[in-house]
């Protein structure tokens, strides 16, 4: 579902709890957990492995600007492309309300007739849209630290910088949330076996332009701001505040040591 604003996202989400109860909006939410968590762990543990070998590396006593941009475009692409078959996963389970049962033969199913490389369906898409957010959400972010010298930030600056630099990257990527969200669903609702192939990247944004212009491509900021920002806060402070917590833990046993 595809929303223009937040009337409509009030209603639709009213018309979902009435109709399938409270719990529906938590429909998805173990192979959610599935992606997220080592999807997570990955993207972060990259990102910081990244940035800081080039520090070390080209013995930069500054960090340039243009370095999260990169760290945080290549860990997006590595950790989606590992954790892509569990989004396919996750969006068969929403779309058409299977069991675990159910979507362990629909995934046997999809690969004795589509292939193992259809696991990665949408692939495309979902790196069109995260790789360049994660580039504009690090940069941002980064920026703010180094504007109000916070390079060990507090618990409140790094959610509320989180929550900024979250809401700025899904503003300018929503464009291809749109088109991966019309991928997948065109996937998700397909029966298996079909010999129907899914539209390409740029076929869906022609196609969605020439029904409502631009707006098309806009459509959804208001649930996907509302979703992306506090997760961007909440994820980001809780590592910064847990990486300076074993920072100071691993410092003080090492000089208790002596």
């Amino acid at each position: 579902m595809v929303m223009g604003n937040g009337s409509h996202f009030a209603d639709a989400f009213i018309k979902i709890r009435r109709a399938e109860g409270i719990t529906s909006l938590w429909s998805g939410l173990s192979p959610t957990l599935l992606m997220a968590v080592p999807g997570t762990v990955i993207y972060y543990t990259l990102y910081d492995q990244i940035r800081d070998f080039a520090k070390k590396y080209y013995k930069w006593s500054h960090q340039p600007l243009w370095l999260p941009i990169v760290a945080g475009a290549a860990a997006r692409v590595i950790a989606v492309t590992v954790v892509s078959p569990l989004e396919l996963v996750r969006t068969k389970m929403q779309s058409q309300k299977l069991n675990y049962l159910e979507i362990g033969h629909a995934v046997k199913k999809q690969i004795a007739t589509k292939g193992f490389r259809s696991m990665w369906h949408g692939l495309g898409p979902t790196l069109l849209r995260d790789v360049p957010f994660s580039a504009i959400y690090w940069f941002n972010y980064e920026y703010f630290k180094q504007k109000f010298n916070q390079q060990k930030p507090t618990f409140g600056f790094s959610f509320f910088a989180g929550a900024v630099s979250g809401g700025i990257a899904a503003f300018l990527t929503l464009p291809f949330d749109v088109i991966k969200t019309h991928q997948q669903i065109e996937l998700g609702e397909a029966r298996v076996g079909t010999r129907k192939q899914a539209k390409s990247t740029y076929i869906l944004l022609r196609n969605l332009y020439q029904i409502n212009g631009y707006k098309a491509l806009f459509a959804g900021i208001v649930p996907r701001t509302v979703k992306i920002a506090p997760s961007c806060a909440v994820m980001i402070s809780t590592y910064e505040y847990g990486k300076q917590f074993f920072q100071n833990y691993n410092a003080s046993k090492a000089a208790s040591a002596f």
